[in-house]
């Protein structure tokens, strides 16, 4: 016997229990004459093996009850017993349901916006492709994700699950090549070249570069509690590659770009763990070197730092001007209040 709150499920068993007792048979003697072991029998008894036809016809034999009448009972139990499963799996349900940012998610048009928290279980369960909740706390469904983040809180986790899940459902629409990292590296010189180009002409061209090598691009709004500026994971057989529209300042932007690649190129991506605090430094100085090459930065840094010669700089080495500020204001060398007129700030086309 199974219960929930609502529901108890009673398998067929208790009333073969109640035909052996008003019989005086023993469960040994009705085994030997249903031809069944004893061990099966007591399984029967207490609803832990299904009652098939072919067991209903043996106890219509033996207990004259028409077969009909155990395979009803049977049908019951399994309705109740799922309702019970239901009930009981949902109350656990309902704890991790009200840890995702869920009104924003609603807002956003992921889930359907509702006060009651039973029907946000359905709707995050559907969202997840899950049967319960619970099963998201599993390593074997984590994505394995490699992201650049500014803090972390108790929050983000689950914020971080339902960012990556919507990313993972856009990039199905997304037709890519095969993974292939060499070709991605040849690619990075090429995307360098995007960032003097407006968004409106470098997204096509970004993301159709990226498919070719295997990579889905997905452009997502800011979750809150994700403190998210881009993440990669692979889905299958492509990796996607979800930039945020946090801050989407050219600098952040691309540094976020190419930090996510770094990890691709890396090989720090699938591991349930996450990335490690070395990893991530290494995506960083990726981002920043593939940017503005150390060797003329020191050039950049040792001269004036006017609008003009910002401006000749960025020229010069082929990226937005907006980029060289975000830089040179991020290392402390000018102020965060200067030159921002060279700043970009990008809107994007979800």
């Amino acid at each position: 016997m199974a219960r929930s709150k609502t529901y108890i499920a009673t398998p067929p068993g208790a009333t073969i229990k109640e035909q052996l007792e008003y019989r005086g048979m023993s469960q040994r003697e009705f085994a030997r004459r249903m031809d069944y072991s004893e061990k099966f029998i007591s399984q029967l008894i207490n609803g832990q093996v299904e009652l098939t036809p072919n067991t209903a016809h043996r106890l219509e034999m033996v207990l004259g009850v028409p077969s009909v009448f155990w395979m009803n009972l049977e049908a019951r139990y399994r309705e109740k017993l799922l309702q019970v499963e239901d009930e009981n799996s949902i109350e656990e349900d309902k704890q991790i349901a009200r840890k995702f940012p869920y009104a924003q998610m609603a807002k956003l048009g992921w889930v359907e916006p509702t006060r009651s928290v039973a029907v946000k279980v359905v709707e995050l369960r559907k969202f997840f492709e899950v049967v319960r909740l619970t099963l998201l706390n599993e390593d074997r469904l984590a994505p394995g994700i490699a992201y650049r983040r500014q803090k972390e809180t108790s929050e983000s986790e689950y914020a971080l699950l339902a960012w990556a899940q919507k990313a993972k459902i856009d990039a199905r629409g997304i037709t890519t090549g095969k993974i292939n990292v060499g070709k991605l590296e040849e690619c990075i010189p090429k995307l360098r070249k995007l960032t003097s180009m407006d968004p409106a002409d470098f997204q096509p061209l970004l993301v159709s570069m990226l498919a070719e090598c295997g990579v889905a691009t997905v452009f997502l709004p800011h979750l809150e509690h994700t403190f998210l500026n881009g993440a990669t994971f692979y889905d299958g057989s492509k990796i996607v590659l979800a930039l945020t529209l946090r801050g989407a300042d050219a600098d952040k932007f691309w540094f976020s770009l190419f930090h996510e690649l770094a990890h691709v190129i890396k090989g720090h991506i699938g591991r349930t763990a996450g990335t490690t605090e070395e990893e991530e430094r290494t995506a960083d100085a990726f981002a920043r070197d593939t940017l503005i090459p150390p060797e003329v930065y020191v050039q950049l840094v040792a001269g004036s730092k006017t609008c003009s010669s910002v401006a000749s700089f960025a020229d010069e080495i082929g990226i937005a001007p907006g980029i060289v500020v975000g830089r040179l204001q991020k290392d402390g060398y000018l102020p965060y209040s200067q030159l921002n007129s060279l700043k970009v700030r990008y809107q994007f086309a979800e």
